[in-house]
This record gives C-alpha cells, structure tokens and sequence, in this order.
C-alpha cells in the first residue's frame, strides 16, 4: 500500500466514523497537579454509571464522549487523593481538575480508595510502568537513585551482568531498546560504563516500558521502547530539591516565568569520586567522573495552545595518567507545540534534534578518534477522541540521520598518525501511522493500528564492489569465513539514493474481560529497525558505532505474538499478571571469528546475516497497597540466534545450528518490597536472581613456539556464573519536617548485603610462573554501603 492510498484510507475512515460521536455531548479538559500546575499523565477519568473511562495522554489531556445526562465522575491516580463529582452533560463541556496529593488534606476533597490495580480492560499488554515515588524507595548499588537499575526488577526485562550498561527485553539485545527522554531518542543511556543512568530522577515524570504490544506511534527498534517524560516545572511557586551522596550529587530548581502560564525547570549532577583519586599519588592523574543537565520550559499559550522547549546535556570523562582520554555523551532539544482543535481532536508537533559522541585521545601515540550519530525529526501526532468506545491516533514522522564512523586525527605536530575521515553516511527514515482503541462490547476491547515506515540510504559515499555481491567469503580448505576482495568501487553524490527499504508494521491487541477482576488479552507486533549497532560485546560500550541499513546490512523485522491473563484479587490489593511471548527476529547481524570492528572502513566484509528467536513465561504478582507493597516477578525464557550455512560447503556459526544468544538467561528472578513503619521510617529491598550470562570457554590448547594458546569450542556453549544480590535500604524522615519550608531526608542503604562476588567476565590466561592456563574471574562489586540526603524547599 502505498503512502498515498493509506491517507486517503485514513480521511475515509475519519469520515465514515463521525456519525459515532452524533447526539451525543463530550466531557474534556487536562488534570494538573493541585501545587505545581504540573500536567499528570495516565490519569483515570471514569464514570462508573456506564462502566467507561479515559487516561489522559502525554500532556495531561483527557476526552470522552458520552449520551446526554447527569453523571458522577471519578479523577484517580496514584500518589493522589481520589476526587469525584457530579456533572450535568447537556452540553460540551470543558473542566480541568487540580489533583492534590496524599500529604496534602482538603475538607472539599473526597477521598476513595485510590488502587494501583492491573487495568483488566484496557487491551494493553506487556506493559510495565513504574512511578518515581516507587522508584526512589529501591536501594540501588553507591546509593544514587536509577532509572534503568529499577527496570531491571521487571518480568522479561535483564543485563548483561554488573556494572554493564543497557538492558535486555524478551531476549533481545539493548541495540534494540528505543530509549525516547521528552521524545528524543537517547543513543547511549549510561553514565560511567554502565553504573549509573542518563536520567535524573528529580527530573522525570512519568516512565513506561513497551515490551509487546507496541502502538503504532512508535518504529525504528526490534524489541521494546523506554518512553520517559521530564516534569514541565511548577508555575505557581520557585522550589529547589536535590540530594548529596557519597560519590555525586543532584540539584534541580523550577518555578515561574509567569505565574500560573508559564514554568521552568533546571536539574544537574555531577559525580565528584575523582577528586578522591587526587589524594593518592598513584592515582592522582587519573580521572573518571560524569555530568549531566536536564532543562526545560513550560508556557500556555491559552485554553488552546502550549508551548515546550526541552534539552538533555551529557558527558562522561575518563582518563588514565592523561595518556588515555575518552570523553562521550548524549546531547537532545525538543520544541513543542500543543493545540487543541477542538474538544475532541488533540495534536502534538515536535522538532527533535539528537546528537551522541564518542571521542578518544591517545596522548602516548598522538592520536585522536571522534565518532557519534546525530538526528533531525519533525513529527506530527493527533488523537481525535471519537466516542467513549472509539479513538484514533495517527500522525507523520520523519528522521533524518548523519553518522560518523570515525574522524581520525593526530594529537600533535609530532605525531605519526596521518588525519582520515571515514565516510560519513547519511540516511532518511519517513513513516506515517494509524491507530485505533475501539471497545466492542462490554467485555472485548480492541487496539489496532498500521505503521508505514520507510528508509533511503543517502549518497557522499564510496560503496565497494564484489564477486557476486558478496562481501564475505568462506575458505574451504581452513573452515574458516575471510574477508572478500573488492573488485571495485563506485561512488554516490550527496543527493543519489544508494538503497531504499519500506515495510508495513501491523500492530493488534484484544482484552476479553471475563468479569470486573479477571481477563484474557493477546497481541501482535511488528516492528522494523533500519539502524544496526556494530558491536560483538554483550552489552553497548561506548566504541560502538551505530550504521544505517544499505545494500549489504539488512533492516531487522521482529514479529511477536503474546499471549496473558490478568486477574485482580480482594477489590484491587494484590494483582497477577501472566505472559507467554514468541518472538523472530530477521537479519539479525553475527561477526565472523578474529572480527575487527574499530575504524573498519569496509564493515561489510566482516558481517553475517542471521536470525534471532526468542520465547518464555512471565509472571509478576503485586500487593498494591498497604504499608507493606512491592512485586515478586519471575521469567523463564530462552533466546537463540542462527547464522546458517550459505551455501552447502559453508559451515555458518556453530555449523549452522541455533545456539545461545548473549543474551539468553533461562531463569530470571526479582523480588522488591517496600515497608512504611511510621511517619519517620520506611524500609526497601531488593533480591535479583538470573541465569549466567552465555560465554565461549576453551576446550583444549596448543603449544605454539612454546606458548600454549587455548582453542576455544563452539560460540556461547558456556555460561558465567549465576547473578544474585541483596540489597537493601532506609530511609529516615524527621518529624519536623512537617513544621517548617526545608524538608529533608536520609537515605541508607547496602548494596550487595552478603557480598557476592559475580562474575562480570572470566578470562583465560598463561600462567607466568607455572606456564599452564588459567581462567581468571572479574568481579566488580563486592558489599557497598552508601548514605545520601535528599532535600527540598
């Protein structure tokens, strides 16, 4: 189907559905927070006369449409006092309501029970969100609060070991995890190598994570997608809130440009350990620290239009002795527009710049590398609220892309090493999408949608020619793959299209409700990813390059289907969620053995096309509310991948047969609690359990001029270890907090309780003394304690 004929399948359907929304009146508005005219996502709007409800959206928007009458509306959201009032709908009606939270009481408030219950309705599935109330309680490793760390607590959702970055969904790898802060794609989302996450938590508002089930709104990655919101600032008064740790610190202040219209919000942090290393005449010129500023302004328009500007800024410094210098990061601007058409129609347009760099000095050879990836995208999204049983999303995209594989360059007038560019690529990414929620009865509700996406691999390249277009070849006689020799060149103009791609992206979802507590949902997805991560390690480092799709690297197609039962026990307290999940994935890449990534000018020449499958159950069980809350979640699930046998003489990887991707952990176990003693003293704990991490191991060696050198078996047959920790924490409020404008907190916590020393890596090794191999383990945490303090004014 083409772009054109999809549009005009888009105004039809518009047209024909508007006889829905007839004789009926529609009740819209945005719900803000009571103190800081801060806009709530997800919030419940609910009538309970007709058993029909809305959320608000992504900026706090809400409409539903419903017959003529007089009505009792229910405003629920979590960490917020449930309010409820009685509205006469004989006409369109606009009312916003202000949410105030539980520390605050208001006579004129009416609370009810307010529940963080499973949605047994609604036909989202395999998603998982997490409240940054919730999020703080969680002890995490040198006791700064994370982002990503949390997630990990989730079904289906892993690492690849301690202190390395990224995380892995359903078997997937973190290449494959969009990662969106305030809309804009974040390509890195770890500070210090993986320790610690881009996102302070001051900052944020609102967290998702798609595992399945994934609207149409969303495109580019194979397996899940991190969609975060920053806080907007509060517009009614000037508030500073922070906290102070053992190894960095966070300070974020916002307030009013014009009270009650227009707000601004100003976070940053810095780790400071280095400075400690300045004390130890070993360590005193070395260097490792990270920094990061969230910005972002607020301002309404009127009752139609608001306006938002937003940015991320990053940077990570890591030095050894000022020989060894790398410095990388994120860099992100969002401006966006709101406006209201009407009462029922709902739009967004954003322009979106993205920008990651990687940059590497080698003082002791007079050598420097810069790399990175940069985006422009301009998107236009709608949400026309149709009827209480019908809505529509759709909108336009498009991404254009500048990547850097490498900028070499010498350090000095003395150095050796001779300035190179490495062909720049450039690549354009359109899509245009559709979706639909649509309730067909009291107990089916629907979601379906349709994700056109397109990808142009652009010109100002050089592109190798091969024997039969094959840029990799297979010595028979040594079983072994080699690089092919190019034939050829040819070289495409800046405007010059050098491949092109396009494919449909179904989406579907459906919830057969089996009564109020209980129902079955089911999904499918698909998803394309037009950028490949070059990269043969098990979790993202910053080396990596990101490469667009072209004649010889293929676009990832993932497909998945789920399949779940959810249930809510005694009126909401504690919920059950159950999922089974298969998902292929095409093209995805291997490396041939002695693989060299770095400056590879010819990146082609070292790749295999594959597949990549993967399966398994997941269950998570909550207690929701209460003084004592928190999850147990348990996954068992395998992930293979299969690069195949070209032709019948080649022996593909592992002789073409499936095998353990890197990220494949058959048992994954996590439990997170949090306890309210008193109004001085709450308690966290967490306890996480998964598989070991596949790994290729030797099976033998050979003794080669007098050294023995291992010869290792077939690829991820191995496994590390088994991962676990405990880890717990404390938080002390003091009384007077409550008397007076400063409120603070201290934080406790133990990282790891009883000292277990996991395997980051094993590494194999000629014993120098005794001449034998030795296998070496790598462990980088053993128990940390840590105590920080939080404030606010």
């Amino acid at each position: 189907m083409t772009p054109k004929k999809i549009i005009i399948f888009l105004v039809v359907l518009l047209s024909s559905i508007s006889c829905f929304a007839q004789d009926k009146f529609t009740l819209s508005g945005t719900i803000i927070d009571a103190n800081s005219n801060e806009t709530l996502i997800g919030v419940n709007v609910v009538i309970p006369q007709l058993k029909t409800g809305v959320t608000t959206n992504e900026y706090g928007f809400y409409s539903i449409t419903v017959p003529q009458g007089t009505y009792s509306v229910q405003i629920s959201y979590l960490g917020y006092q449930t309010i409820e009032e009685s509205i006469n709908l004989n006409q369109n009606i606009k009312n916003n309501f202000n949410l105030y939270s539980n520390e605050t009481a208001l006579k004129e408030v009416i609370i009810t029970d307010n529940k963080t219950k499973t949605d047994i309705k609604k036909p989202e599935m395999s998603v998982n969100k997490l409240s940054i109330s919730a999020i703080k309680k969680m002890p995490v490793v040198l006791g700064e609060v994370d982002v990503l760390k949390s997630i990990l607590l989730l079904p289906g959702v892993t690492n690849a070991g301690e202190g390395a970055s990224g995380f892995n969904v359903r078997g997937g790898g973190a290449d494959q995890n969009l990662i969106l802060l305030d809309e804009a794609t974040i390509f890195n989302s770890s500070h210090v190598f993986g320790f610690f996450s881009v996102f302070n938590p001051d900052a944020i508002k609102d967290l998702k994570l798609y595992k399945g089930g994934i609207p149409a709104r969303y495109g580019g990655r194979a397996s899940s997608v991190l969609d975060i919101y920053q806080k907007d600032g509060n517009s009614k008064g000037f508030h500073v809130n922070g906290g102070i740790g053992l190894i960095s610190s966070r300070i974020l202040a916002e307030g009013p440009l014009v009270k009650d219209k227009g707000s601004f919000l100003i976070g940053g942090r810095s780790s400071y350990a280095h400075l400690f290393l300045k004390l130890s005449e070993e360590q005193k010129n070395n260097t490792a620290y990270f920094y990061d500023l969230n910005t972002k302004l607020s301002y309404k328009l009127d009752s139609n239009n608001s306006l938002y500007l937003s940015g991320y800024f990053g940077r990570d410094v890591f030095s050894l002795n000022k020989s060894f210098t790398n410095i990388y990061g994120n860099a992100t601007v969002n401006l966006r527009w709101n406006h209201l058409f009407s009462e029922k129609l709902f739009s967004n347009l954003s322009l979106i710049y993205s920008d990651y760099y990687y940059g590497l000095d080698l003082d002791f050879i007079g050598f420097k590398w810069d790399s990175g990836i940069r985006n422009y995208n301009i998107k236009y999204d709608f949400k026309n609220y149709i009827s209480d049983k019908f809505k529509l999303n759709y909108g336009v995209n498009g991404i254009y892309y500048e990547f850097n594989p490498g900028t070499i360059k010498p350090s000095d007038v003395n150095s050796g090493i001779n300035f190179d560019q490495l062909d720049k690529k450039y690549a354009f990414e359109p899509a245009l999408y559709i979706n639909a929620d649509q309730e067909i009865s009291d107990k089916i509700a629907l979601s379906y949608g349709l994700r056109y996406s397109m990808f142009y691999r652009l010109g100002q390249s050089t592109v190798n020619i091969y024997i039969d277009d094959n840029p990799v070849t297979f010595n028979s006689e040594l079983q072994i793959y080699e690089k092919a020799t190019p034939i050829g060149t040819k070289f495409y103009d800046r405007n010059k299209i050098m491949q092109s791609y396009n494919y449909l992206e179904p989406r579907f979802s459906l919830a057969y409700q089996i009564n109020d507590d209980q129902s079955f949902k089911a999904s499918y997805n698909r998803m394309v990813q037009y950028l490949q991560l070059i990269s043969n390690t098990s979790s993202p480092t910053p080396l990596d390059v990101w490469t667009p799709s072209d004649r010889f690297i293929k676009p990832q197609i993932a497909d998945q289907v789920a399949l779940g039962y959810f249930k809510n026990f005694e009126e909401g307290m504690y919920s059950l969620e159950v999922e089974s999940y298969y998902k292929e994935v095409q093209n995805r890449l291997d490396y041939i053995d002695g693989a060299n990534l770095i400056a590879n000018k010819a990146i082609e020449q070292i790749i295999l096309n594959g597949q990549l499958r993967s399966y398994g159950l997941e269950i998570m069980f909550r207690k929701n509310e209460g003084k004592f809350n928190g999850w147990i979640s348990y996954t068992l699930s395998k992930s293979e991948q299969q690069t195949p046998r070209r032709t019948p003489i080649e022996t593909g990887i592992n002789n073409g047969q499936w095998y353990n991707s890197v990220y494949d952990k058959l048992h994954n176990i996590a439990i997170t609690s949090s306890y309210n003693l008193n109004e001085k003293w709450s308690f966290g704990a967490n306890f996480a359990l998964q598989t070991g991490q596949p790994v290729t191991y030797p099976v033998g060696q050979y003794d080669y001029l007098g050294i023995n050198v291992p010869s290792y078996g077939l690829r991820n047959e191995n496994r590390l270890p088994a991962y676990h920790h405990l880890d717990i924490a404390a938080t002390l409020t003091p009384k007077n907090n409550k008397d007076r404008q400063w409120k603070g907190e201290w934080v406790f916590s133990i990282y790891n309780l009883y000292n277990r020393k996991n395997a980051a890596s094993i590494n194999f090794r000629q014993n120098i003394d005794t001449g034998s191999n030795e296998a070496v383990k790598t462990s980088i945490f053993g128990v940390v304690p840590a105590v920080s303090y939080n404030f606010k004014f």
